[in-house]
């Protein structure tokens, strides 16, 4: 148990072992406190290699606070565009504009005043504080609850936020002054070594020695995670309709899920084509052609579409259809963010 154990003894080994085993990742080679920034919220929820043309898109467009500050919200939604769960990026905005307000545009160098900031928690603050600024506070993400729970045999369920907690103070009075290095090398152990997802390569981790979980075979049951509860099923129909050089876009509501985001119009159950059909018509539209797209699912936090789709090609433009846009092709792939739910379908806008 993480109590019984002497966790200071991980410091040196992993703090020897990092050097030579350390990926090479964009955000490591200049790690400013907006890099971190930038490059930790990108992070949940997103694998490395998805992030990475991602965040170079991002820094290139606003390279500073202060640019993020001042972005129009649908062009930070195009270039978040692929990521998903866009909160993430407009609570970034939010910081941003604190940030520009309250600090001159750099992000202080203190861990509760990070921490004040829209969207940024314990495990944000802590990453920046510590690999920008030095400071020596723990970022404890899920490849750090695992590497943690495992080298000290902790059954500790780690949905719990006492569990975290217990986990965060423990690294805290441990940290060594080189705090950056230390906990992107616990990070990099996870990601790497001491694997989510299939066997951990403990031959090749710096701490086989003296790892409880190894000894004692426990990797398979170690770290305990209480299931979430199951999510809730949603049948959609979604359209892809097309006129001439035109797609039809709606725009979802400003609260809710997807908020203000474009999406292709779409609606409750999987309709058979006659349905499909007659919703169509009921729109006030011609349709001239309709084929059958595969079906598709998405998965959000507490919810689970599955999704059909119909191509449809339509006679004329119906513009006294409240809340349907008419979007020419070209505008649609440069200017109007469209949700990673519905990707399946994106690619019969050329059709």
């Amino acid at each position: 148990m993480l109590e019984e154990f002497d966790l200071s003894q991980t410091v040196e080994p992993l703090l020897s072992w990092y050097p030579d085993h350390a990926r090479t990742l964009p955000w490591r080679s200049d790690p400013t406190p907006y890099h971190v920034w930038v490059s930790e919220i990108m992070l949940q929820q997103t694998r490395v290699e998805a992030v990475k043309p991602y965040y170079a898109r991002f820094m290139e467009a606003l390279p500073d606070v202060k640019a993020l500050a001042e972005c129009e919200e649908e062009k930070l939604l195009k270039l978040w565009e692929g990521l998903g769960y866009y909160n993430r990026v407009r609570n970034m905005q939010e910081a941003a504009k604190t940030v520009v307000a309250e600090y001159g545009g750099s992000l202080p160098a203190d861990y509760e005043k990070l921490r004040a900031l829209k969207g940024i928690g314990n495990y944000t603050a802590g990453a920046i504080s510590s690999i920008a600024y030095g400071l020596p506070y723990a970022a404890v993400d899920g490849n750090v609850l695992r590497v943690i729970t495992r080298v000290s045999g902790d059954t500790g369920d780690i949905m719990k936020a006492s569990v975290r907690g217990k986990i965060e103070d423990r690294l805290n009075e441990i940290m060594p002054k080189q705090a950056g290095m230390f906990n992107q090398a616990l990070m990099e152990l996870g990601a790497t070594v001491c694997v989510p997802n299939g066997e951990p390569q403990c031959g090749r981790c710096p701490w086989e020695l003296f790892c409880v979980a190894r000894k004692e075979e426990l990797t398979e049951q170690i770290p305990v995670k209480s299931k979430a509860k199951p999510r809730k099923i949603e049948k959609r129909t979604v359209f892809v309709i097309r006129e001439q050089n035109h797609v039809v876009l709606h725009k979802r509501p400003n609260r809710g899920l997807l908020a203000g985001l474009y999406e292709f119009p779409n609606v409750a159950g999987m309709l058979n084509e006659e349905e499909a059909l007659a919703w169509i018509k009921e729109q006030k539209l011609l349709p001239l052609h309709i084929e059958k797209l595969e079906e598709a699912k998405h998965i959000f936090s507490h919810v689970e579409w599955h999704m059909t789709g119909y191509a449809v090609r339509i006679d004329e433009l119906a513009k006294d259809r409240s809340g349907m846009l008419y979007v020419g092709l070209d505008e649609v792939k440069k200017a109007y963010p469209i949700p990673t739910a519905f990707s399946a379908y994106v690619k019969y806008i050329d059709f």
